[in-house]
């Protein structure tokens, strides 16, 4: 068990967190290894490339995200994503994998700096796609990005041929990341993150966190497929926060609403997306029962269509003001899952384990202890 506390709150943000495994210290919410008192800690991919191994992180939103940025910079703020991508061109790690076109491409960025083309001149591989993806060589490092922010949850992904072609699972990078690394004599350290569960707990997203959860399993047994059998290889599988407590609450029929989840084909993200002003209850009514299986009434219908002419709507990761709540309030008496908020929480958070290594990891451990606990399973020795 691990506690996920920050600096400064109970309760972390995502970079404090992933900056406490990082830097090996708890720092305030929205700083990325930087002290209260304005000092740094040495991100802990830094370390391990000083001492010759191959570094890297994928992720399913946008590699310059809270998560992967902690095991990387230092940076006052995480929304600093532009200069967060810059700074990956000075690092030169070896594999770079996520969402986050805005911050690279410079017809998007706000200085019109164009960070591909540098990335490129320093040698990389770019890669845009999952053909890309695939065609990439060892020996030259690899930055890919695949979409405008984060990448689509998965649920969306797998039933868009278009999107599928083109954009990689999770386990798909993961497993070519593996791939251009394994070869290096001094090992490898690579950060996988399922950002899309996060973002699905922020919107209240059931069906979303359920199928992006399952990509992430996905993309573990791809890391333990290559520990199996080896004695220098470990894996480490955990989360750095719990988000909204999403619960089943009993009914007469919890099962058979639970199992309601399993006919769903699309997100509430996508569904909140097809909807505009113009849409009439009957028309939502149907859109609801094709994407989700779910037939919700004309009133409820009527709850969510007003908030395309209002504002307010909450939860993170949420630019078009969409009710993610409402629906999630609308979708509790079909599937009789509840949650306690749209953010963080403080729970303790599970923390396990395969391979060579594993045996020294206690019954219970704070977050920053865990990166003198990576660093020591690699043999890395640091002031």
């Amino acid at each position: 068990i691990m506690d996920t506390a920050s600096a400064d709150s109970l309760v972390t943000d995502s970079a404090a967190a992933s900056s406490s495994w990082g830097g090996g210290k708890r720092v305030p919410n929205g700083k990325l290894n930087i002290n209260s008192d304005g000092s740094y800690n040495k991100p802990i991919l830094q370390k391990f490339k000083e001492t010759g191994k191959s570094v890297g992180c994928v992720t399913t939103v946008p590699i310059t995200h809270a998560t992967p940025a902690g095991f990387c910079v230092n940076m006052k703020h995480r929304n600093m994503q532009d200069k967060i991508a810059s700074n990956y061109l000075e690092l030169k790690f070896n594999v770079m994998m996520g969402g986050g076109l805005e911050y690279f491409d410079g017809t998007k960025r706000e200085d019109k700096k164009d960070i591909f083309g540098d990335f490129v001149s320093a040698g990389f591989q770019v890669v845009k796609s999952k053909a890309e993806m695939e065609n990439s060589v060892k020996g030259k490092p690899v930055i890919g990005v695949f979409y405008e922010d984060g990448l689509p949850y998965d649920l969306d992904l797998n039933n868009n041929t278009e999107l599928k072609n083109k954009i990689p699972t999770l386990a798909e990078m993961t497993k070519k990341a593996i791939s251009l690394m394994s070869d290096n004599s001094e090992g490898f350290v690579l950060q996988v993150e399922g950002g899309k569960v996060d973002w699905a707990a922020h919107a209240n997203d059931a069906s979303a966190l359920i199928y992006d959860q399952i990509a992430f399993d996905n993309a573990v047994s791809e890391a333990i497929k290559f520990a199996e059998g080896r004695n220098d290889t470990l894996v480490i599988i955990t989360t750095d926060h719990g988000n909204s407590n999403p619960g089943l609450i009993k009914s007469d029929k919890v099962d058979q609403m639970f199992d309601i989840l399993q006919k769903a084909i699309h997100t509430n993200d996508w569904i909140l997306n097809k909807i505009n002003r113009n849409y009439k209850p009957a028309q939502i009514i149907e859109l609801l029962n094709m994407a989700q299986g779910i037939t919700i009434t004309q009133d409820e219908a009527n709850d969510l269509l007003k908030y395309y002419s209002e504002t307010d709507a909450e939860g993170l990761y949420n630019p078009y003001k969409l009710p993610f709540r409402k629906l999630a309030e609308i979708q509790q008496k079909y599937t009789s899952v509840y949650w306690s908020g749209m953010n963080h929480s403080a729970d303790f958070v599970e923390l396990a384990m395969f391979g060579a290594g594993s045996e020294a990891l206690p019954p219970f451990i704070k977050n920053y202890e865990l990166h003198n606990f990576m660093l020591a399973a690699c043999g890395v020795i640091t002031q």
